[in-house]
């Protein structure tokens, strides 16, 4: 059976245009969707050595909380904001059943090829719709794995899709994902990477940084505003990881091509530690009921 898409109904559609993002994930924004025009963009990006890192080492971290085969066969997961699919297509191919949700039409165009392509297509299903509404689209307590990644930062309210995330895990032993950007990781890639001393000075209590893809603002978060956020949601963090903890503040002789597999080891490894969680470029949280 091919991946039916299934259109849900948008909130306050008469207040915003809902578009993808440049990380290829659902926002509520004002005006023009920018995505919608160009969806290969966003592809190519996952092809590059930055792009290939964020999603290789994300979703390592979650392959550390799933089961081993075959009851991972039984697992039933989310992608929330799943642009390309490229993390459904991942999950489908360990044999979970994949719900792949966005509401981009042209991001589930690409979705939708990509998973034929990968001839995973029986095992995602793919629906237009809103995060905030994910109470509307998907049923309480039904998923073993829910993927928040890269969407939070676009949001107009953070908080709600965290619950509602919280409301579709199955039970205790469900995990939920979050991948957010990390305020002090554009501090230092401002300073370190583009030597742009004021930037790196703004970015410091800034709650809103610049996304360089496609334009526009993007949210910021502290290891402090995510524990929060989490907490409200009635979840316990059940582990803390750091994304291209170093990777973007490599000095240029070091090819990230070239380097890559070295460079996503040193990641994995720095990346589990708590004292480069603060430097990191991304965050990631491993949560539960």
């Amino acid at each position: 059976m091919p991946a039916q898409r299934v259109s849900v109904s948008r909130a306050r559609l008469d207040e915003a245009v809902r578009a993808v993002t440049p990380e290829g994930h659902m926002a509520t924004v004002k005006g023009e969707s920018r995505f919608e025009s160009d969806a290969s963009r966003y592809a190519a990006y996952l092809d590059t050595p930055e792009g290939r890192l964020r999603a290789d080492l994300s979703f390592a971290n979650v392959q550390d909380f799933l089961p081993a085969r075959p009851d991972v066969n039984s697992l039933r997961a989310l992608d929330l904001g799943c642009g390309t699919a490229a993390a459904s297509i991942r999950l489908a191919r360990l044999g979970i059943h994949v719900t792949a949700v966005d509401s981009s039409a042209a991001m589930l165009d690409v979705a939708e090829r990509g998973s034929a392509e990968a001839g995973v297509h029986d095992r995602i299903g793919l629906q237009q719709g809103d995060a905030v509404d994910l109470t509307n689209i998907c049923t309480a307590r039904s998923f073993d794995i829910v993927l928040c990644h890269n969407l939070l930062e676009y949001v107009d309210e953070p908080g709600v899709v965290l619950r509602g995330a919280a409301s579709v895990l199955r039970g205790p032993s469900a995990i939920l994902s979050v991948l957010v950007r990390n305020q002090a990781g554009e501090v230092l890639k401002a300073a370190l990477r583009a030597g742009d001393l004021a930037a790196a000075e703004q970015s410091l209590d800034a709650e809103w940084g610049q996304e360089s893809l496609y334009g526009g603002r993007v949210r910021l978060f502290t290891p402090e505003a995510v524990d929060a956020l989490l907490k409200d949601a009635s979840l316990t963090i059940a582990a803390r990881r750091g994304v291209r903890t170093i990777a973007d503040y490599l000095p240029e002789r070091i090819s990230r091509a070239a380097e890559y597999e070295r460079t996503f080891a040193l990641e994995r490894r720095m990346g589990s530690r708590e004292e480069f969680l603060g430097i990191a470029r991304y965050m990631q949280y491993l949560a539960r009921l």
